[in-house]
């Protein structure tokens, strides 16, 4: 898809004469020499990996009674070691897709061993920490051999063993007691994970896992005051990532377009819930305001280069005003008056922008010795 993109600008680019033939053909090349980024036979491994792990799940689950549990257990440890040491041979002779596909299945068949072990010998615990022990050999594991692969299982466990915690423990804050906040060193298990064997689409797990950590222990447990709290938090997270001025703006840089959509995702989500739980016009209103002028500004910072935060404001900016349509239908005049307002508040930040955008082109003067 990139690829194909890429070609189509370039072959537009010559056409205009802005660069020459033999640029656009040695650009292509480059692009070519690295390796297509997205492939089908890679996605049709992991998705025969994932089915073949599932399958082993399932008929470890079943637990045959004529089999005795010392040749069970015996049987998914050697799975374990099998799959392993196939990884390694697979990476040993660069079949990369081979290797990935064994980890996962290594992975899986020691999520197996876990609940088999614990079934055969009637082992007391929980759902969380079988879950948890298995994000956490499966992220040493994805560590140790460097796997892309892995990772992103790690990242598909960690959203798994926080649903686990609900089940184990209920969804009172003070039940899981410090188990509370181990997301916040599972997301940067992810992270790191995703920095170490480059796969940068695994950071996109860590994200959700904050998120919903975050939503639970602030905005769930306690009153709407914290999700306000919450919304203006993101949306300060979110102007300190985009603006061009802010200290922040290369970390933003080297974060790509992911920081910047969840500190929004965040912003935009605490002020809906805040809204929702209004009973006041005023409040209502008013928080309906900041929700258009954030999206705006949303769109104005960073909307140029980053599409997920493009469509996020542009579908946050249309629900918004679908949503005080709604609450406001009852009074032509209090729609007409908040439209009003909201026209106001956008021709504001239109100018702020401009004035910014024409600013931050100015060429710098240089500085002579």
């Amino acid at each position: 898809m990139y690829r194909g993109r890429l070609k189509r600008d370039l072959d537009d680019w010559v056409g205009r004469g802005m660069i020459d033939l033999a640029t656009a053909e040695r650009l292509l090349a480059d692009v070519d020499q690295r390796g297509a980024r997205f492939s089908i036979g890679s996605v049709l491994s992991m998705f025969a990996a994932v089915l073949i792990a599932a399958s082993l799940l399932m008929l470890i689950a079943a637990n045959w009674e004529l089999i005795p549990r010392l040749v069970k257990v015996v049987g998914i440890i050697a799975l374990i070691w099998i799959f392993h040491i196939a990884a390694l041979i697979a990476r040993s002779q660069d079949a990369n897709r081979l290797a990935a596909g064994s980890l996962v299945l290594g992975a899986a068949a020691f999520g197996g061993a876990i609940a088999l072990i614990g079934q055969a010998y009637h082992l007391s615990g929980d759902t969380f920490s079988a879950m948890f022990l298995w994000f956490v050999m499966t992220a040493i594991s994805a560590a140790l051999f460097r796997s892309g692969a892995l990772a992103v299982a790690t990242g598909v466990l960690s959203l798994a063993t926080f649903a686990a915690g609900f089940d184990s423990f209920g969804w009172d804050l003070a039940s899981h007691g410090l188990w509370a906040w181990w997301p916040l060193a599972g997301a940067a298990a992810i992270f790191a994970l995703a920095y170490w064997t480059g796969a940068n689409r695994a950071k996109h797990f860590g994200y959700c896992l904050l998120v919903a950590w975050i939503w639970w222990t602030t905005i769930l447990d306690r009153s709407e005051l914290y999700a306000f709290a919450v919304a203006m938090a993101g949306t300060l997270v979110f102007l300190a990532l985009t603006l061009p001025a802010s200290p922040l703006a290369a970390l933003h840089r080297r974060l790509g377009a992911s920081g910047s959509f969840y500190a929004l995702v965040m912003a935009l989500s605490g002020f809906a819930y805040f809204q929702g739980s209004a009973l006041e016009a005023v409040t209502t209103a008013a928080l309906g305001v900041m929700v258009l002028a954030l999206s705006i500004a949303a769109i104005a910072l960073d909307g140029r280069d980053n599409g997920a935060v493009r469509f996020l404001a542009y579908g946050a900016f249309a629900a918004e005003i679908l949503y005080l349509s709604y609450e406001t239908i009852d009074s032509i005049l209090g729609t007409s008056a908040f439209f009003l307002l909201s026209g106001l508040v956008v021709a504001l930040l239109a100018f702020v922008v401009i004035r910014l955008e024409k600013r931050f082109s100015r060429p710098v003067a240089e500085v002579k010795s």
